[in-house]
């Protein structure tokens, strides 16, 4: 193209990043990987000779699709390391910006401040986006939320754009599967607002009633704190796990946040978080509970964490 190293200067290929960290995080499900993910494109960009990055018609084209094709790397890898994960693996909960932990605020460096909080990473939605192959994941995210086309994606699988569109319908009839009715913002917050209640009063008959008779319950502490290891159904069992927490971990506090732009709940112990949980909820009760316990999960919600300091074991 005869382009000079000055038109891809330093500060319009780093202005990709916030993009390219929003893409990963949605793929992988988790902020280290998709940090890391990013940081091997732009590795890989640099390792070019001058030459073929003066040849690059858009550098933010390119770092996206070898962004793409890592986290379909560790997509592909990432199957086989949770079939040997202790109990069942959750998507890494984010909190708000102005709800961060440490208190910071925004930060441009930090990945965890680039990422945009909506539908696509709550909870619910990434937990479908788990039950997709690696490679309808990347279609249905890169078309479906960020609006790239299918040949365009097709550079990144490695597949045909008709191919791809194919991926993308079958991960689109999955997410269909798998929504069930969603309360709105403030429906959902008025749950958790009365689940909190009822749970910090050790009222099951409340609890109860607050919970869908088919609700789910799932937890992930990674073997690295105690948690039930398979997902606990049925609105009475899941109370009566609630009221023995509440029996087993005295000076819990519960207080209400913000999870991923939707409302939920953490507990802390001692201004430490050893919990995050998620809500699904319908028709005014709670539908679905994914709780949050792995301390490596939980690092931008205690001040410190990031440090790799480790929280109070709690039941």
């Amino acid at each position: 193209m005869g382009r000079g190293a000055p038109e891809w200067g330093v500060a319009e290929v780093a202005g990709e990043r916030r993009q390219l960290i929003n893409i990963a995080y949605r793929l992988l499900g988790s902020l280290a990987e998709a940090e890391d993910a990013v940081q091997e494109a732009y590795a890989r960009w640099y390792a070019q000779p001058r030459g073929k990055r003066e040849a690059v018609v858009s550098p933010g084209a390119w770092l996206t699709t070898v962004t793409g094709r890592i986290c379909l790397d560790v997509l592909g890898s990432a199957r086989a390391r949770r079939e040997r994960y202790v109990g069942a693996w959750l998507p890494e909960p984010l909190p708000d910006r102005e709800e961060r932990a440490d208190g910071r605020g925004t930060d441009a460096a930090d990945p965890a401040d680039q990422i945009t909080l909506d539908e696509s990473v709550t909870m619910a939605f990434l937990v479908v986006l788990e039950s997709m192959t690696p490679a309808e994941r990347v279609a249905f995210v890169l078309h479906d939320v960020f609006r790239y086309s299918f040949p365009e994606i097709a550079a990144i699988v490695g597949r045909t754009p008709g191919a791809c569109r194919e991926l993308a319908s079958s991960a689109r009839r999955r997410v269909r599967a798998e929504r069930a009715p969603v309360a709105s913002t403030a429906g959902q917050a008025e749950v958790v607002r009365h689940v909190k209640e009822a749970w910090e009063a050790k009222d099951i008959a409340a609890l109860v009633r607050l919970l869908d008779p088919d609700a789910v319950m799932t937890a992930d502490g990674g073997g690295l704190v105690g948690t039930v290891l398979r997902p606990v159904e049925g609105a009475v069992r899941i109370a009566e796990y609630m009221i023995a927490i509440a029996d087993k971990a005295p000076g819990l506090r519960l207080l209400e946040r913000s999870v991923a732009g939707a409302p939920g709940l953490i507990a802390q112990r001692a201004g430490v978080t050893v919990t995050v949980a998620a809500f699904g909820a319908s028709g005014g009760r709670a539908t679905r509970i994914w709780v949050v316990r792995n301390p490596e999960k939980l690092r931008l919600w205690t001040p410190g964490e990031r440090s790799g300091a480790r929280p109070p074991d709690t039941p």
